[in-house]
């Protein structure tokens, strides 16, 4: 094919080579009026055509091997803005649409009966090619699917916390092995047996100048942990006494423990509760009550499962029910440090320890704390920004739908936590504390546990309103046994550290990273821990 000009410019001719004769054939000719466009403008719009003829071909050559959707060129912007531009929509979007109608459609309707599910995704694309399934039909199989795989997590998810409560529950073997070992060996080892402190030490057990701790357990184990961090940490451990309390079944392996590892300079003293005088069923007619009602004993140890509408709970709610519903709540063990002023009357301060505890710091600052004339020094509990620990109020622990709640209490006033307590004696013998911490539970008994769940903290909220005195944060942190992703430097830097929830740090669901904190006070050479296979992990 050739382009042919006048002399004149004024007219353009297409002409076509003959195969037959080798000559050529006139296919077009184009006449070029003078006054719509100059010689000099066809001449160059001619040159830049020819410029870019190449170039257009190239990128067409680009288009064709990289594809509309995966090109880069600048000419694949034309492309996908074309069909736009000139209204039309590209085959694909239509589609998509389509789809979104059916899943809309699939959505509002019941699935149909008896609709065979495949067991994975690979089984439903082969299904869909070997029976030409339509979209409709394709989209109620994904929503069945995805609905089955849903309910297969939640119950999954339920059961996990249903074993983890059962395993916070129980008793390690180890720790139960340890307590009967002990126990043996009271019986038939005179210094196991012998009297502790010793005689001339006695008097120190009541000497307000001395640092003195009450620890309130049934673990062994435990209690060895903060006895020995509680030493350990201090600047003046000759100035510490420790009370130690558990029940009567472990009162002997308790007593033989201390008495056969003594913890020099501090004095540590052991009693059971029976060996108070005045932990009488008189004094203590509410808690008896607790621990012996059969529908209080069914709820804490009875079908946890039974009667839950789990439909309707969210796997979180489930677990904070459980956590309620722990044997331990109904202890007097637990109950125990409501009669502290009864307990010790000769004591003026004292810093009241759960079992979960470790010491990291020098703690004898915290007698020299102003406490303004309230009665407990402790760490609240609604500072912080995580909800399972630090972002507790009221509300968090009460039912404020019963009456006698909502017209007492304030769902926003803040909570504090026990575990690390100073306690002013003197200050709590003037008041009406325990008193009023009785007859809210026998409140509560009456309304058959409707007004609050959760143990002891909810009544002493009650009977402390108004004698807490806030502390620094630094003193008490919370939740190693609840919160995985509890900083590092966090638990570093504070005085006390508390493994409160379910993952204690002596039992395998306790979190791994955060273990070595309590472990370090463990003695594993110990003839008795050894022989239990309480194993350095």
């Amino acid at each position: 094919m050739q382009l042919h000009f006048s002399p004149s410019m004024r007219s353009i001719t297409i002409l076509s080579s003959n195969t037959n004769n080798g000559g050529f054939i006139d296919l077009m000719k184009i006449k070029v009026a003078a006054r719509h466009l100059s010689y000099r403008t066809l001449f160059h719009t001619i040159l830049i055509l020819a410029f870019l003829l190449p170039f257009v071909f190239i990128l067409t050559a680009l288009v064709t091997l990289e594809g509309v959707d995966k090109c880069s060129s600048f000419d694949c912007l034309g492309r996908r803005l074309g069909p736009r531009l000139l209204g039309r929509v590209d085959d694909s979007e239509r589609l998509v649409k389509d789809f979104y109608k059916v899943l809309n459609q699939v959505d509002t309707e019941e699935i149909p009966d008896g609709l065979k599910l495949p067991d994975s995704f690979s089984e439903l694309v082969s299904e869909m090619k070997n029976n030409q399934y339509d979209a409709k039909t394709f989209g109620f199989m994904l929503r069945a699917m995805m609905e089955k795989f849903e309910r297969e997590i939640r119950e999954s998810k339920f059961a996990e916390l249903m074993n983890k409560h059962f395993a916070a529950s129980s008793i390690p073997k180890g720790i139960h092995c340890l307590s009967l070992r002990l126990t043996d060996e009271y019986s038939s080892n005179a210094h196991a047996r012998r009297q502790l402190p010793s005689p001339e030490l006695l008097p120190l057990l009541s000497d307000n100048s001395y640092h003195h701790f009450i620890l309130s357990t049934d673990n062994i184990l435990a209690a060895s942990v903060v006895v020995t961090s509680a030493v350990q940490s201090s600047l003046k451990p000759e100035k510490i006494v420790f009370h130690v309390i558990t029940d009567k079944k472990t009162y002997a392996g308790m007593h033989s423990w201390f008495a056969l590892n003594p913890v020099s300079p501090a004095i540590v003293e052991v009693k059971g509760i029976h060996q108070f005088d005045w932990l009488t069923r008189e004094n203590v007619p509410v808690l008896e009550a607790v621990e012996n009602h059969d529908g209080i004993r069914n709820y804490y140890h009875g079908n946890h499962v039974a009667g839950a509408n789990l439909s309707d709970t969210t796997p979180r709610t489930f677990a904070s029910k459980l956590q309620a519903r722990s044997p331990k709540y109904i202890s007097l063990l637990n109950h125990l440090r409501i009669y502290i002023p009864e307990l010790f009357p000769h004591l003026d301060k004292v810093v009241f320890l759960d079992d979960d505890i470790v010491i990291q710091r020098d703690l004898s600052p915290l007698w020299e704390i102003d406490l303004g004339g309230k009665v407990n020094g402790a760490v609240e509990t609604c500072r912080g920004e995580d909800e399972w620990v630090m972002s507790k109020r009221f509300r968090n622990y009460f039912n404020f739908s019963h009456p006698l709640i909502a017209k007492h209490l304030d769902p926003e006033e803040c909570a504090w936590a026990y575990g690390m307590n100073i306690f002013d004696l003197r200050a709590w013998r003037k008041t009406n504390i325990r008193e009023t911490y009785h007859s809210w539970l026998k409140e509560n008994l009456k309304s058959n546990l409707t007004m609050w769940k959760l143990g002891t903290l909810p009544p002493a909220l009650i009977a402390f309103k108004g004698h807490v005195h806030p502390i620094d944060l630094s003193w008490h942190l919370l939740g190693l046994g609840y919160q995985n992703k509890t900083s590092i430097e966090s638990v570093k830097k504070a005085a006390v550290i508390h493994y409160n929830g379910q993952s204690k740090p002596w039992l395998q669901i306790g979190f791994e990273h955060l273990r070595p904190f309590w472990a370090k006070y463990v003695n594993y050479s110990n003839d008795f821990v050894r022989n239990c296979h309480i194993l350095e992990t």
